[in-house]
């Protein structure tokens, strides 16, 4: 009896360790997928050391959040010439007014005087956590991930070419083998859950199980969809850089802006996806104005106009427009006044709704069930005779 009762708390206590290293080995493969980190992040050169040694992890704490940034932090940005562009870690060596000089530690110059322009505030997706000067890392972390994340790529390729569609593929392709596991994981386990029931009714058994299968599937789906939404909303949310020419002249190129002038432009909106969304534009660095939200249904497209002003000075300057995308499950104004709290407010509110908007039709179905000790079971048999 003690043995079962010991043995329920530390299989739950099991799995949920695992849980917990498997959620955060695949969070860290969607934000990298995705290009925002979300949490936890990872490098995979050596620029950094010794900082951040090569296949290391730290702690990535989003732009929204992180605070203004200073010379002396480490910063995660869309670079636009590095290694071909992408997400880089380097540190902040000078701040200007045009943005950030950037330099990975390891590196004996500065990454603008390789051809990269000065990084801006809409580049920047996150800033590495640090404790007394020091950055948190996470020995090995990125190894792990590389690994985990190519298998997914092999996997979502096979998988592309066994079944003939692309659906599988790329961030949405993630998304969408996420949610089918989770159906394949609801599905097997209701199954499971029924041939238990009809066995312990044939046999008059009367047993209790440490935690009912109910609870733990809606749970778990629960848990899934967070994950699946907060990741599809980052995926559809991003910043936008232009590049303009400050001149002393005027251009017919539409780049070219005489300087201290302002010109307008317009900006495309779309949905592509089947559930209708919110979207926000907003200005991401200085020179730019623009406040504009649609809300659009699959297949519907709008279009904001953005005025860029250019600098005094002449020269090539990058600006950025900011497009945050929710899934419109909450009337647009509600959803416009918590973005303007923060972004990260509106996120979690969207994807609370709508997670419940799935979970809560599947917990009346099929009940959410309760913690139940095992005790002795008791089975009719034919010849048994009772004193």
């Amino acid at each position: 009896m003690s043995t079962q009762h010991q043995g329920g708390p530390l299989r739950v206590a099991k799995l949920a360790a695992i849980g917990v290293v498997a959620l955060a080995l695949l969070t860290i493969v969607a934000g990298h997928v995705l290009g925002v980190p979300i949490g936890l992040s990872y490098v995979e050169t050596g620029s950094m050391e010794p900082t951040i040694e090569t296949g290391d992890g730290f702690v990535a704490v989003p732009s929204a959040v992180a605070g203004p940034i200073e010379e002396g932090d480490v910063i995660v940005f869309d670079a636009r010439e590095i290694e071909g562009g992408g997400l880089t870690t380097h540190r902040v060596v000078e701040t200007t007014d045009q943005g950030y000089v950037t330099q990975g530690d390891a590196n004996p110059f500065p990454d603008q005087d390789s051809g990269e322009p000065v990084v801006t505030d809409g580049q920047v997706a996150a800033t590495a956590l640090q404790i007394n000067d020091e950055v948190v890392t996470i020995p090995q972390l990125g190894t792990a991930v590389m690994g985990l994340e190519s298998g997914l790529e092999s996997g979502q390729r096979w998988l592309a070419s066994t079944l003939g569609t692309t659906a599988v593929l790329g961030t949405q392709g993630l998304s969408n083998l996420l949610l089918a596991f989770g159906l394949v994981v609801l599905g097997v386990s209701l199954t499971l859950e029924r041939r238990n029931s009809a066995t312990r009714e044939r046999t008059r058994e009367r047993s209790r199980t440490d935690v009912h299968d109910a609870r733990t599937l809606v749970l778990g789906l629960a848990a899934l969809l967070v994950v699946v939404s907060l990741a599809t909303t980052v995926a559809m949310s991003g910043t936008t850089e232009t590049g303009i020419v400050s001149a002393e002249f005027d251009s017919e190129r539409p780049d070219v802006i005489p300087a201290g002038e302002t010109e307008s432009r317009e900006y495309e909106l779309s949905n592509g996806g089947l559930l209708p969304t919110v979207t926000i534009v907003e200005p991401a660095s200085e020179g730019v104005a623009v406040d504009e939200r649609a809300t659009l249904g699959y297949g519907e497209s709008a279009t904001a106009t953005v005025t860029y002003t250019a600098p005094s000075e002449t020269g090539y300057y990058l600006r950025s427009v900011s497009e945050r995308t929710y899934f419109a499950v909450l009337p647009e104004p509600m959803i416009a006044t918590l973005h303007g709290i923060h972004p990260w407010v509106a996120m979690a509110s969207v994807t609370a709704v709508l997670t419940g908007m799935v979970v809560a039709p599947l917990a009346l179905l099929v009940g959410t069930g309760t913690i139940r000790t095992r005790s002795r079971s008791r089975s009719r048999s034919s010849g048994g005779v009772n004193d």
